[in-house]
This record gives C-alpha cells, sequence and structure tokens, in this order.
C-alpha cells in the first residue's frame, strides 16, 4: 500500500515543496524514514507513531518506509509530523488518496495528537500557491497567518481527528465541517494606525535641530548619528522614528513578515507584521544573533529591522567588529551567510540610527564637566570605523536640554509624528517620480552619476559649496553626501532646485562630523 501527500519546508528564507511518500508492506516490522535527513527530523516517526496510538489508530505489524524528496537537500529543523501521519493513514486506507489531490499539509503533532505551532509558514504558502495548490491545512494558530495569501484555502486545524475528519469529508461537506480562515487585510492595516499612540514626536519638547535632521533622514531614507550628552533625548527620538515613516505597502509588509514567519517571531494568531519594525539591539548581542546564522540559519537583528529602523544605542559601547559587520548589508541591502550545507541569504534594507556619547564620560566638551583625556576620547569614538562613517549622510549635535523646554510655564505645542509623516510623504512621491523607471528609490542611493543629473546646481550655489568643499577640506565621498542631502532638503522644501540654503543645512550636517571624528589632536 502506497501514498504520497505534498507539504512544505524553509531553506533560509525560501521554502520549497516537500513530497511525503509512504509505503506499507508486508515483512519484518519495522519503521524507517529516509530522504536525507537530519536526525531531529527523524524523530518525527516517533511521535507520529504515539500520536496514532493515541488517537486510536492502529498501525499492523508492517514495514513502514516514509521518504522524504527532494533528496539532494538536507532536511534540517524541519516539521513533518502531521504529513507523515496523514500518509501512513492514506497508505492504511484511512484516507482515500484522491481525496488528498490539490492539499498541502503542515504541522506538527504533540503525543496527544495536537496540532501545534509552526515556524515559516507564510513562505510556504506562497510557494503552495505558486504550485497551484488549492487547499493548505495547517495549524489552527498559523491559520491567519497563512490566510493572507489569496487564492489559496486556508483550513485551520487543531487536532489529527480533526485533520482526518476533514479529509474524509466530501467536498460540499469539508466548508460547513471547517471553514476556510479568512483575513481582512485592510483592517489590518486601518488597526495598526490606532497603536502606539503614546509615542509621538509631540512628546518631545526642544531639540528642533535634531528633529529636523530627523526628518531629513526619514525622507531621504539616510543613516543618520545623534551625538549628545547623557540625557539629552536621543534615544526618545530614535524610539519616534517609526511613527514619521510611510507605512509599509502590502509587498513590503509580506516581505517582512516572511522573515519575521522564518525566524519563528510572528506570534500566534497573528497574521503580518504591518508596523515598520524597529530593533534595537544590546551592545553585548553575539555577532551570530546581530547578522544571523546558527547551525540552522535563522535571521539576525539586522534582517529582522528590514524596512525599518536598526537603532545602536551607546553605538561605541559596540565592539568594532561588530559595528564593521554592517559594512555589507548597508551597502547590499542583504546578509549572505555561508556554511557548508550550503549559502544563505536574507534581506537587510535597514535605516541606521545610531546614538552616542561624545566621550566616555558623556560631556565632552564641556571641559567644566569632562575629564576625559584627548587619547580616551579618541579611543572610545575610534570605535566607529571610517568605513562605517563613510556610510553615514548625518551627523547631528543634540545638546543638553534646558529647563525652559521642559517646563508647563512654556507655552509651546510640539509637531505631531502624523503632521512631520506627510511632509516625509511628499518628498518621498517627489523623488518616486524623479527616480521612475531606475533602481533608484531615494536620494540617499544615488551614484555620482546620478548626483551630477539630478542635483544640478546654480552659480551661487555652486561657488559656496566649492568654498565648503576647500575650507572644510572635505573627501569626495562628503562632498556627494551633501548633496544627496541638500537634494533630499530640497524636496521637503517642495523646491525643484537646490537652493544655498539647502545646501547650508546640508553642510552643517557634516560639520558634527568633523567636530568629534576629524579634528586637529589637541
Amino acid at each position: 500500500m502506497f501514498s504520497s501527500i505534498f507539504s512544505g519546508a524553509v531553506h533560509g528564507i525560501s521554502s520549497y515543496l516537500l513530497q511525503v511518500e509512504v509505503d506499507v508492506s508486508d515483512g519484518l516490522p519495522g519503521f524507517s524514514m529516509v530522504g536525507f535527513m537530519s536526525g531531529e527530523v527523524k524523530e518525527a516517526g516517533d511521535r507520529v507513531r504515539v500520536a496514532l496510538k493515541n488517537m486510536g489508530f492502529k498501525i499492523p505489524a508492517s514495514k513502514v518506509t516514509i521518504n522524504l524528496s527532494p533528496a539532494d537537500i538536507k532536511k534540517e529543523g524541519i516539521i513533518v509530523d502531521l504529513p507523515v501521519a496523514i500518509g501512513i493513514l492514506s497508505a492504511l486506507g484511512e484516507i482515500p488518496e484522491d481525496n488528498l489531490k490539490d492539499i498541502l499539509v503542515l504541522g506538527e503533532l504533540g503525543l496527544d495528537g495536537e496540532v501545534k505551532h509552526i515556524s515559516g509558514t507564510l513562505p510556504i504558502v506562497i510557494k503552495a500557491k505558486e504550485a497551484g495548490f488549492k487547499t493548505v491545512l495547517l495549524p489552527k494558530v498559523n491559520a491567519r497567518e497563512g490566510a493572507v495569501i489569496e487564492g489559496i484555502k486556508v483550513i485551520g486545524i487543531s487536532s489529527l481527528p480533526e485533520a482526518v475528519a476533514y479529509l474524509n469529508a466530501s467536498e460540499r461537506e469539508r466548508d460547513s465541517l471547517i471553514a476556510p480562515t479568512r483575513v481582512d487585510i485592510g483592517e489590518l492595516f486601518r488597526k495598526s494606525e490606532y497603536e502606539d499612540v503614546n509615542v509621538d514626536f509631540s512628546d518631545i519638547n526642544g531639540q528642533a535641530a535634531v528633529k529636523r535632521a530627523v526628518e531629513v533622514a526619514a525622507a531621504g531614507f539616510h543613516h543618520i548619528l545623534i551625538v549628545g550628552p547623557p540625557g539629552s533625548g536621543k534615544s526618545m527620538v530614535a524610539k519616534r522614528i517609526p511613527t514619521i515613516l510611510p507605512p509599509l505597502s502590502l509587498s513590503e509588509s509580506l516581505e517582512v513578515s516572511t522573515i519575521y514567519s522564518v525566524a519563528g517571531m510572528l506570534g500566534e494568531n497573528e497574521a503580518l507584521i504591518t508596523k515598520r519594525p524597529f530593533m534595537s539591539p544590546h551592545h553585548l548581542i553575539t555577532e551570530t544573533a546581530l547578522t544571523g546564522g546558527g547551525n540552522i540559519p535563522r535571521p539576525g537583528v539586522i534582517s529582522l529591522a528590514h524596512r525599518g529602523v536598526l537603532f545602536l544605542d551607546e553605538m561605541p559601547e559596540f565592539p568594532r567588529s561588530k559595528l564593521d559587520l554592517l559594512r555589507q548589508p548597508i551597502e547590499d541591502r542583504r546578509v549572505n551567510i555561508v556554511r557548508a550545507k550550503g549559502n544563505f541569504t536574507y534581506p537587510s534594507d535597514f535605516q541606521l540610527v545610531g546614538a552616542l556619547n561624545p566621550c566616555p564620560c558623556g560631556y565632552y566638551p564641556d571641559r567644566n564637566r569632562c575629564k576625559c583625556t584627548p587619547n580616551e576620547i579618541r579611543r572610545y569614538l575610534g570605535h566607529i570605523s571610517g568605513p562605517i562613517l563613510d556610510r553615514i549622510d548625518i551627523c547631528v549635535e543634540a545638546p543638553r536640554v534646558d529647563i525652559s523646554d521642559l517646563t508647563e510655564k512654556t507655552k509651546r505645542v510640539n509637531e505631531s509624528s502624523k503632521t512631520i509623516r506627510e511632509r516625509v510623504l511628499k518628498a518621498r512621491q517627489v523623488q518616486k517620480e524623479r527616480f521612475k523607471g531606475t533602481s533608484i528609490r531615494f536620494n540617499s542611493e544615488m551614484t555620482p552619476a546620478d548626483i551630477k543629473k539630478y542635483c544640478q546646481l546654480g552659480f551661487r550655489e555652486q561657488a559656496f559649496l566649492e568654498h565648503a568643499f576647500c575650507s572644510m577640506e572635505l573627501s569626495a565621498r562628503a562632498y556627494h553626501k551633501i548633496l544627496r542631502v541638500a537634494r533630499t532638503i530640497a524636496d521637503i522644501d517642495e523646491s525643484p532646485e537646490i537652493r544655498e540654503i539647502h545646501l547650508m543645512e546640508a553642510v552643517g550636517y557634516r560639520m558634527t562630523d568633523g567636530k568629534y571624528w576629524h579634528q586637529n589632536e589637541e
């Protein structure tokens, strides 16, 4: 007696279809699983046999052979319990094999027959739809996650007997037995608009220059550093950056949700990630947790920040070796992990936001409070290497907050995140129109050739920039950064041309950089 059923598995962030072939034949009783699999995958056989026994299904004293195909991919960290159990029952005649046509089965079994949560559901359902499957049978807690993919029926089940009953029912009876899970994607996005209403830029008093710099960074997708003494509000500002970024589109949401699904971080009964991620790792994080990897490679923090913000608080506290791991992901917008078992690629298109004190004690250049020596300051700031600084367009100083900005006597109404976001959205739309038909999305991605095309200056503006270039002894890279940032500032101001005032602001964001990293020795 033979049966075949399809399941799915993930390999890195991609997925593939898995065929489970079951043969029950006469011979010396035994239970074997083949198909280039690891030890933990083979353990599924023990779970399945006990679960079938506890659910009242009897396996005869026969030779049971299970093959997982394709055989050229090693099966590691995957769950095949439920498809193996269904395959055995089909081979024994408990489920007609015709009833399994166009159905893909996913799920882990408990010894009591419970169907448990699994990781990687979303990319597998996407692959199933592409392959032409009409129905996916999966754990009930994963049903909403799978149901965001339109054009395929998603059936959530909670136990093995429930799955058997569904598969044995006729086509007309199935929907009344277990209704397909449906998700209102529009409602999910509308609901996310009202979350975290307590995190808003209107909460921040003072720091107008920092808020302006953050707005420019958000509009042009520029990486940014915020330098200032302890308690100046650097972290408070950074945590509110997602509130001024454009909302995730459906395609972006699916990208982010796929990463979280593979990482096992999409919560039970959670359908999609509808808000831009904000990841803030501690400086003691391991290199593997930061970039991804492990025996069975999983996405790291920088991939979990995809389409969102990666915030490094107290940035010089991170070992230089860890910070330098960001160089390739920032440049290529992806992480490549090479293992003996294969190459794995994860997306990592994030906006880097760094916050740091200007010295170990935090009070430089206030020499009345700072007692750090020049060598101590250089060593501290030296944790941020030149190649990382070269990838950061904006560096802004967050001064100590004045008491007048904190007292209730100050009659001031701070701009809300919504107001700032509207300007960011307008600037993003300008960039979308400008770069239509190209691979560029944001001003921060312009190459020198693109800068020459899109950042043409008038005579007065060119003279100002040449003067700044010579007096500040800027590099060619800094010159291009200034023009990229100035282009974004002009877009915010709805100006087709880059004016001198835009260049002045952009040059100001380079002066903070020079103050701390390129200053002359004392």
